[in-house]
């Protein structure tokens, strides 16, 4: 019985669709009730974080999204103005990211790999050599092929690759995307509560 609904805001479609993927893969536990939106650019993050969170509808509300070179800057203001919001240093934990980009992440399902760039020019080669799609640019074909092999027998294989993985932003790559699937995955909802602790300043 889904008992927790949480709102993930994700930046663009390589974000939505990769989540859309995984629940489909149905990996998560059934207390949770999950609403993935695409806002397609950081730039909406915030305000759509702002009307999601005041229309008080979920349980918890997330956001997904790169921290490549282009959009460093909005990335660190994203963060500074949730935490200004919520006068709490939250941010950590509402904002699940992906560094130099989320096929840190994705590619993660094939090989243990740590990407020094989010350019897909330089990201081509290493996604042809795993995935078999040629010249990658994010076309919504070449997502639909990229994303038909993301299965549960690799899901583990990600997991297992992501731990080497740090978690500090600061460091390239990095990625807290564990936080989040660990969580989704148990049926204990305390880390909600803890959040949601933090945004109240308990």
């Amino acid at each position: 019985m889904k008992t927790h609904s949480i709102c993930i805001l994700c930046e663009g479609y390589e974000e939505y669709e990769y989540l859309a993927k995984l629940l489909s893969l149905d990996i998560f536990n059934d207390i949770y009730l999950i609403d993935l939106i695409n806002v397609k650019s950081i730039n909406n993050l915030y305000p759509r974080y702002i009307e999601k969170y005041t229309q008080n509808s979920y349980h918890l509300v997330l956001i997904f999204c790169d921290t490549d070179k282009s959009s460093l800057p909005a990335y660190q203001n994203l963060k500074n103005n949730i935490n200004e919001f919520h006068n709490s240093l939250v941010s950590d934990k509402i904002i699940i990211f992906g560094k130099p980009c989320t096929m840190q992440i994705i590619l993660s399902h094939f090989a243990k790999i740590k990407l020094k760039s989010q350019s897909k020019s330089i990201n081509k080669t290493i996604i042809e050599d795993l995935t078999n799609i040629k010249d990658y640019k994010a076309t919504s074909d070449q997502r639909k092929e990229l994303f038909k092999l993301i299965k549960r027998k690799n899901y583990e294989q990600m997991k297992s690759n992501l731990q080497s993985i740090s978690t500090n932003d600061i460091d390239l790559p990095s990625t807290n995307f564990l936080y989040l699937i660990n969580n989704l995955e148990n049926s204990d909802c305390n880390w909600i509560e803890e959040i949601n602790k933090i945004i109240d300043n308990d």
